[in-house]
């Protein structure tokens, strides 16, 4: 497996958005070849008016379909034929429409076995009404990782959408990811309270939940009231952290990093990745976009699948069991330590 080279899938998203420039900034280093066979889903004419506005030299190889892709060049798929009109800093229904049929073109392809990875460039939200979402969004840096029970809901609708069979499904989900994704042996899970102070939701759903998740040999910790728990630098202490809403999670993710941050999807069968990026129309066109998190969504993708390889393989001809096992009273104790070999220390105040 290590030998492998890996084919990442990577879709043009929001054709007015900084997605081109994130992509051909990421590649303008030819060592990211080295580390996979890169396949953008997209429009050639669309890449090149990105990059001539911009001056870029990235270059690009054109192919009519993923089986073609060359291992040593940027490839280029393109995903449909009509001309469409860039106008940066804009997002029309047009522009969403070319993220929408790059995307489709990139899950047929997907369902056919031609690429192992998937990285999604920014997209604006669909106006659509929240729908359940069976996947966990991840968002990861170098110093936290925080999964969202709950995602694009308006707050009001927050406390009824919380149950404990959702709290149990999205930390089993994590806990799973966690051991899998990031190969992390005995994941400590930290789990966050729903409210600034304990009330009805931690003792009616929350703690049952962390409960069931003990019962089922998850390391789950809490609840935790959010602001002491970042306040205080308790996330250092884990492998990672369950918010119950966006903002009581992406809030202090995006203080805590600054360098780059990415987004899993957790608990479906490929590895799809994303930069923490929108589209940033506002800078659209101008050269400005940092594709920091565009390089690190795809060395992430190359990672976790490799990881998911590596786990998977013994499990393809499991040994016969030759004993009973039986868990320690003391387990949870004895991982109840700081995790500091995780994540970098903290600094001094």
């Amino acid at each position: 497996m290590e030998d492998k080279k890996i084919r990442v899938a990577i879709t043009h998203g929001d054709t007015n958005g900084i997605g081109y420039e994130l992509i051909l900034k990421a590649f303008e280093d030819p060592m990211m070849l080295d580390l996979c066979t890169p396949i953008i889903y997209g429009s050639p004419k669309v890449a090149s008016f990105h990059r001539k506005a911009m001056e870029l030299e990235t270059q690009f190889h054109m192919i009519d379909k993923a089986e073609d892709a060359h291992p040593n060049r940027l490839n280029l798929l393109s995903t449909f034929d009509e001309e469409v009109k860039v106008e940066f800093g804009q997002p029309t229904a047009e522009s969403a429409e070319a993220a929408r049929k790059a995307m489709a073109r990139a899950k047929e392809d997907l369902q056919k076995g031609l690429f192992d990875a998937l990285v999604t460039a920014p997209v604006q939200p669909a106006p659509n009404p929240p729908r359940e979402d069976k996947a966990l969004t991840v968002m990861c840096s170098d110093k936290v990782r925080i999964g969202l029970v709950t995602t694009h809901l308006p707050l009001k609708d927050v406390a009824q959408a919380i149950t404990v069979e959702k709290v149990v499904d999205k930390g089993t989900i994590f806990h799973h990811s966690l051991r899998r994704d990031f190969r992390i042996s005995s994941p400590r899970i930290a789990v966050l309270a729903l409210n600034p102070q304990l009330g009805s939701e931690e003792e009616q759903v929350i703690k049952p939940a962390i409960e069931a998740l003990e019962k089922n040999d998850i390391q789950a910790f809490g609840p935790y009231v959010a602001d002491e728990f970042f306040g205080k630098d308790m996330y250092y202490d884990f492998d990672g952290v369950l918010a119950m809403y966006d903002d009581q999670g992406v809030v202090p993710f995006k203080t805590l990093s600054l360098e780059y941050g990415i987004k899993l999807k957790a608990g479906i069968a490929v590895v799809v990745v994303t930069p923490d990026q929108d589209p940033s129309f506002n800078i659209a066109g101008k050269g400005e976009a940092d594709a920091q998190s565009m390089r690190q969504a795809i060395y992430t993708a190359v990672d976790m699948f490799r990881h998911r390889a590596d786990y998977d393989a013994p499990l393809g001809n499991p040994l016969p069991k030759l004993y009973h096992e039986k868990r320690e009273d003391g387990d949870k104790a004895r991982f109840a330590v700081r995790a500091k070999d995780q994540f970098k220390t903290p600094p001094e105040k």
